[in-house]
């Protein structure tokens, strides 16, 4: 019997809808495969604006040279296979990614570490050789569907319409492959398993456009190298920080975060055991816990040597005849492993108010797991952790603090909506009647104190005053007051003559005393050097920019 065909308009249909199909599935592989770019990149540079100005940058570049690349082949070469064979190899590429992201990405960071704007430098180096494979080959698909789809028209009126409509279906695919990298993928298997995930994905999709037994080599391939990496997968990196051990690292929906064990030889020989938090680059440490305070629960023991975490405690003693039983209640927006509200419980009893807000989830897992965060428990009844965005949060919620601290600015890149007159008067309208606003400002070692001035330029056009206590770190600790207090140094030092406890004379003590870069201090208006930033122009990264180039030449210097 003679086999049955299809007439050629339908067989041309079956067609159509696999070519479309597949020009939607790659189209979530291309956006899956950018999307794993910055969580690649974040634990070697961060996650700043302009490390995702080289992500969506260099995107672009290879998307501009793939559409151009692939036009060109598909008219020299309009065959279905050739397309197929595109998207194999770009799953396989995939999988060649992680074995040799480390080696690269540490590379650069350290070849680069000491040069003028040398992490941004460094992650466009390890996108462009790391992912400008694939996405070009990715990027292909495109032009080459719409040469394959017009050969079969009748004439060039389809032309508009199938252009369209596969750079519709492309853009639907490429949304989808946002968000279901982002919100699905990373979050519950991890960045290297997504991108292997993907580069089976396309291998088998090859697969299927091919119908050739011959390729199942590329599906098995892809899994060898998946299960090769696992048996060999050790820690991202190393713990960041001196003296430190790794004993954990998370991959979350916003941070690389590592959780490392410290200790801290005194002069006299004695070693203090700290837990430490660390995020991405790792420029910084986010959270410190001393064990020590598991068996004395003295809150001399949760001080970490005059870090900036300890001088949130102290800020109210601005005012005038303040007492520790005046403190009740603290808004603390970027708390990160709770090293500041454990302080204040220790210090103020476990009957204050915290309201603790950390956008990153994860992080107040690891803060509770890892640094005794009690949050919730009956040790701390009052303690209550919001997983939000701080500002959103603080314009949402309805109480009043007698202390709203803000430690979300991660270096060294930091938020530009927290640095804003909008956002500090927002601040103030939440405050008590004797509340305190405190910033913890970041400053480098040589103490050059632009971003420092800045801030205060901005809070002393909200706050009608502003003081500045600088840690015996280089951070300085920024405080605005409600409402006039005169002499707020005199007022802190008598109020320092009438506290008992231990921990605040300490702090109190450090801060008059024994700050880096100057004691106890007003800012005033005629110190200003900044215009007011605000939510319409707050050039925070020009700014921080400036600051890393004239350390690097100090450094050369």
């Amino acid at each position: 019997m003679a086999q049955e065909t299809l007439p050629s308009h339908e067989a041309s249909t079956v067609d159509d809808r696999l070519l479309l199909t597949v020009v939607f599935l790659a189209g979530i592989g291309t956006l899956g495969i950018e999307m794993v770019m910055p969580r690649m990149l974040a634990p070697f540079f961060g996650t700043s604006q302009p490390i995702w100005a080289v992500v969506i940058g260099m995107t672009l570049v290879y998307l501009a040279i793939g559409y151009r690349l692939g036009g060109a082949l598909a008219d020299r070469r309009p065959d279905w296979r050739l397309l197929f064979q595109l998207i194999g190899w770009a799953g396989l590429s995939c999988a060649i990614i992680p074995f040799i992201a480390r080696p690269i990405l540490g590379l650069a960071q350290g070849a680069l570490r000491n040069v003028a704007a040398g992490g941004f430098l460094a992650a466009l180096i390890g996108v462009i050789i790391l992912f400008a494979v694939p996405v070009i080959l990715m990027a292909m698909v495109g032009p080459f569907a719409i040469r394959l789809q017009l050969r079969r028209a009748d004439d060039v009126e389809h032309a508009g319409r199938t252009a369209g409509t596969i750079s519709a279906l492309s853009t639907i695919g490429s949304i989808a492959g946002t968000f279901l990298t982002v919100l699905v993928l990373i979050p519950a298997i991890g960045v290297t398993s997504t991108l292997f995930l993907f580069a089976g994905f396309l291998v088998v999709l090859s697969l299927i456009g091919l119908r050739d037994p011959r390729r199942l080599f590329l599906v098995l391939t892809v899994i060898l190298l998946a299960g090769a990496y696992q048996l060999n997968a050790g820690t991202i990196k190393a713990a960041d920080c001196r003296n430190c051990r790794l004993i954990a690292e998370f991959e979350s929906d916003y941070n690389y975060i590592q959780v490392a064990e410290q200790e801290v030889t005194y002069s006299d020989g004695v070693v203090d055991r700290r837990r430490v938090l660390i995020l991405n680059e790792g420029l910084a440490l986010h959270s410190i816990y001393r064990l020590k305070y598991r068996e004395t629960g003295d809150p001399l023991d949760l001080l970490t040597d005059g870090g900036p975490w300890d001088y949130f405690s102290v800020a109210p003693y601005l005012y005038p005849n303040t007492r520790p039983e005046d403190v009740r209640s603290l808004a603390l927006l970027g708390a990160a492993a709770g090293s500041i509200a454990q302080q204040f419980l220790a210090i103020y009893g476990p009957d204050t108010i915290i309201d603790a807000v950390e956008i990153d989830r994860k992080i107040s897992d690891v803060g509770r797991r890892y640094f005794d965060m009690a949050d919730g428990t009956a040790q701390a009844p009052y303690f209550t952790t919001y997983n939000e965005d701080a500002r959103y949060w603080l314009a949402t919620t309805d109480r009043q603090y007698d202390v709203i601290g803000m430690d979300a600015y991660h270096q060294p890149y930091i938020p530009f909506h927290l640095t804003t007159v909008e956002f500090f008067r927002e601040v103030k309208a939440k405050l008590t009647p004797r509340g305190v606003a405190v910033v913890n400002a970041g400053r480098p070692a040589s103490g050059d104190d632009r971003l420092v001035n800045a801030l205060a330029s901005t809070m002393i056009a909200v706050f009608p005053q502003v003081y500045i206590i600088d840690t015996r770190f280089s951070n300085a600790i920024l405080i605005g007051v409600n409402q006039p207090v005169g002499d707020g140094v005199i007022n802190f030092i008598e109020n320092a003559t009438q506290i008992d406890e231990p921990a605040l004379q300490l702090v109190m003590y450090w801060s008059l005393y024994e700050g880096r870069f100057g004691p106890l201090r007003e800012f005033t208006p005629a110190m200003a050097q900044f215009q007011p930033f605000t939510d319409d122009h707050a050039p925070v990264e020009q700014l921080i920019d400036g600051l890393i180039f004239s350390e690097v030449g100090r450094i050369d210097r």
